[in-house]
């Protein structure tokens, strides 16, 4: 089962089921962008829009993406706003689902499992307007070493998805080829951790070229 099929599936149970790293994200999202202003915005990753209603709150308007059509089909059940539009997309072809620069450019959980970073920055250089920001939210890389990889119960077995492990430095300089700066670094731990490797790695980026 490929990534966007594992997806679709997940889609099912995706916004009920246990799932820490997912509300962990979702917290740090907040947190993190709770004092930056944004007008425009392109959530990568959108899923079934556990983000989507807090950014559409912010900003005049919000471009939500996704690789998963049932992920989409939740994430529109639930956010109606006039000021999002909704667009399923694989990030790893040309982003010709956005032609004007947004303020603000978010990753949530969605890095994993892309291979070429390079790639990635690029377009995402390509889309954020200068002085704006990039927000990544990860699964952080000193999980993905002890073997944690996004995974899900199907039926009487666990899917386990395709996934790349990525270091911080990897992010950091893929990043600042394409023009970006860190603005903050950020790591969560889940409450019920107790105390273990950071779950969440959160970089907050500002292109400055």
């Amino acid at each position: 089962m490929n990534t966007r099929e594992a997806y679709n599936k997940w889609a099912e149970i995706y916004d009920t089921n246990e799932n820490k790293t997912r509300d962990l994200e979702a917290l740090a999202l907040r947190e993190t962008l709770q004092a930056i202003e944004f007008d425009t915005c392109l959530e990568i990753g959108c899923g079934t829009g556990k983000n989507t209603p807090w950014l559409t709150a912010r900003a005049k308007q919000v471009t939500a993406v996704d690789f998963s059509e049932e992920m989409l089909a939740k994430a529109r059940e639930k956010n109606r706003s006039e000021n999002v539009t909704f667009h399923q997309a694989d990030i790893n072809l040309p982003w010709d689902f956005l032609t004007i620069p947004n303020d603000l450019v978010t990753f949530s959980l969605v890095l994993e499992h892309i291979e070429n970073l390079d790639f990635i920055f690029n377009q995402a250089a390509r889309v954020t307007k200068t002085g704006g920001y990039c927000y990544l939210g990860e699964l952080h890389p000193c999980k993905q070493h002890l073997g944690t990889k996004a995974r899900f119960r199907n039926g009487t077995r666990t899917q386990v998805l395709t996934c790349f492990t990525h270091n911080t430095s990897d992010f950091v300089l893929s990043a600042k080829k394409h023009g970006f700066e860190i603005n903050d670094l950020k790591e969560f731990t889940h409450p019920d951790d107790n105390n273990s490797v950071p779950r969440i790695l959160v970089l907050l980026l500002k292109k400055t070229a």
